[in-house]
């Protein structure tokens, strides 16, 4: 989540947290939430927020039953963390955000970050059985248990996840877990010209479905492998030594078919080049350049980010592209050598893209031109909706204000 200005506050319990919010709430000072800062290039900071308050010390392991498959953290705690400690029992929760080491479980969830893996798994939010929130006149707000369970009336930790802060501040979460894959392992291809559509077809129809699978353009030294005239792809597969062997068989005879004609595999780093696929979609180069995430069924996948590069060629703007083969999402950066030049670029671009793209949103991006841009789209229809609940929750638009959609 992103920084606003002013007095900056690390508490390290939970009542120090309320005190904080609630203090600013009675005198109508904005606050702004902050996690690991990862997701930042995701809508727009908080307008004048005098007091930011970072989540980070409120970093611990609080509950792990792990016969129940269940388990409670603070919000503050990162994704790595998380996934080193369920790890020791063999477990995990399948959140696929970038920069792991830094992103946090609260700002992941407050972002509504989509992973690669949801195809397959779900999504994060899938995962939450239970929350406690902290609102705005700092009351402690919970939700759920620690039990699995199907949930009666309307499960109310879903509604803080996706929300940007702007409900309230994520300061436990309860998951379900997973047991941990026994292995995984990476595919890495050149994809020689003409084969792009064909292997994304021929990954479709697998009868094993892959963990993840990307045609990747560009973003060179950042994700594994080099382009072929039609880019590269990226697959990657999880789960028992005898499931992985038979779709490796299959994913081999796949590529071959689609005229692939060698593919690289990756055992050992295996989820660290996954990793790096991650930390890809929001890197930025510098000053200059911005990143989109349009989401689109996968069976469009290859004509609709073809679209989108091209569009960004004819501004005269260079392009990385990252194809989510399972889900349908296209990661588009855009950049320019020359800063200057590219804000002018990437004004007109940001227009261009979105009557083409009217969904396609800004994830990442530090060029100061970006407050001008359609960083959420096309606004949605429930919009009034949205706004009427947001006055329920923070009448006085104490937390992290016009941090979301329509300036919610």
């Amino acid at each position: 989540m992103s920084a606003g200005a002013g007095r900056r506050i690390t508490p390290k319990s939970v009542d120090r947290l309320r005190d904080v919010v609630a203090a600013c709430d009675r005198t109508r000072e904005a606050v702004a939430i902050e996690g690991g800062n990862t997701l930042r290039g995701m809508g727009l900071p908080p307008a004048s927020a005098g007091v930011t308050v970072v989540t980070t010390a409120l970093d611990a392991v609080l509950e792990h039953e792990y016969r129940d498959l269940t388990c409670a953290v603070q919000a503050g705690i990162t994704l790595a963390s998380l996934t080193e400690t369920l790890a020791a029992r063999g477990q995990y929760v399948p959140i696929d955000a970038p920069l792991a080491r830094k992103a946090t479980v609260g700002g992941t969830l407050a972002a509504g970050w989509l992973g690669p893996r949801r195809h397959l798994l779900g999504r994060a939010r899938d995962y939450v059985i239970g929350s406690h929130v902290v609102l705005a006149d700092g009351t402690l707000a919970k939700a759920g248990g620690m039990v699995v369970k199907n949930v009666s009336g309307y499960d109310m930790s879903k509604l803080y996840v996706g929300s940007f802060g702007t409900l309230g501040t994520l300061v436990r979460v309860n998951f379900k877990t997973l047991p941990l894959p026994q292995r995984r392992r990476a595919f890495v291809a050149k994809l020689p010209e003409g084969t792009r559509s064909r292997a994304i077809a021929q990954i479709a129809e697998l009868a094993i479905a892959p963990a993840a699978a990307f045609c990747v353009e560009g973003y060179r030294k950042a994700i594994d492998g080099e382009d072929g005239i039609d880019g590269r792809l990226f697959v990657l597969l999880e789960g028992s030594s005898t499931l992985i062997e038979r779709a490796t068989r299959e994913l081999r005879s796949a590529l071959g078919k689609a005229g692939v004609p060698e593919t690289t595999i990756l055992d050992a780093g295996a989820g660290e080049a996954f990793e790096r696929v991650l930390d890809a979609t929001v890197a930025c180069i510098s000053d200059r350049s911005v990143t989109y995430r349009a989401l689109a069924p996968p069976e469009s996948i290859a004509g609709r980010s073809n679209a989108m590069r091209d569009l960004a060629h004819r501004h005269e703007l260079f392009t990385d592209v990252l194809a989510d083969v399972m889900n349908g999402d296209t990661i588009l950066r855009v950049s320019r050598r020359d800063a200057r030049a590219f804000s002018a670029s990437v004004e007109v671009f940001d227009d261009a893209l979105h009557a083409i793209e009217p969904r396609a949103m800004i994830v990442a991006g530090d060029t100061p031109v970006r407050s001008s841009l359609l960083v959420w789209g096309q606004l949605p229809s429930g919009l009034a909706k949205m706004r009427e609940i947001k006055a329920r929750f923070d009448p006085n638009r104490t937390l992290n204000p016009g941090r979301f959609v329509g300036g919610i």
